[in-house]
């Protein structure tokens, strides 16, 4: 980290704690809503010829109707391996297969499914806030380092922690912001 000029590091941190926003918003994207999307199945990987494949890089995945998602796979031996992924997954659906296609019927949320989903977007959404937390961390320790070098003057330095916070704070914000709607959509009916 020390390769980041002290010129640049306002970009630099910027830049990363977006990064930490976008990581949290795909995960939320997996977390299912009783609605059918492609997303949901973003982190499913199967066991293909012995490597660990994403779902969607070998496979067609389609959203014809409102609760089913419709999994086209490109060779079709691996119809199997992707039934067997799907069920093995924290979804809670059961993949219904013809030999060349796979359906999942999208099952309306329990009230307790939907507890547990906000739970596990809480969680994710602390694993992003300490994200953020730990580059600030490092942008304090960078600016404090070339304050010491004499690179940047006390003040510079005072100004520079503030700008530093002020980015953090938004950033949780942001992260917060992004928990509630999250939130409100799994507890809708």
């Amino acid at each position: 980290m020390s390769t980041v000029n002290i010129d640049s590091l306002m970009d630099y941190l910027q830049e990363h704690m977006e990064k930490s926003e976008e990581v949290m918003k795909r995960d939320f994207a997996s977390i299912r809503t009783g609605k059918a999307s492609p997303a949901l199945l973003d982190n499913i990987k199967v066991d293909y010829y012995g490597t660990m494949t994403r779902l969607k890089d070998m496979s067609a995945i389609t959203a014809p109707e409102p609760r089913l998602l419709v999994i086209q796979p490109w060779d079709q031996t691996a119809v199997a391996a992707i039934e067997k992924a799907i069920i093995d997954s924290d979804l809670g659906i059961s993949p219904v297969s013809d030999g060349k296609v796979l359906r999942l019927p999208i099952p309306e949320l329990s009230e307790e499914r939907r507890k547990t989903l906000v739970k596990q977007v809480k969680t994710r959404s602390e694993d992003a806030k300490i994200a953020v937390r730990n580059i600030r961390r490092e942008g304090n320790d960078i600016a404090k380092k070339a304050e010491k070098a004499s690179e940047i003057t006390e003040d510079d330095l005072k100004d520079m922690l503030t700008d530093i916070q002020k980015m953090t704070d938004d950033a949780i914000k942001v992260i917060e912001q992004v928990v509630s709607e999250k939130e409100a959509d799994l507890m809708s009916l």
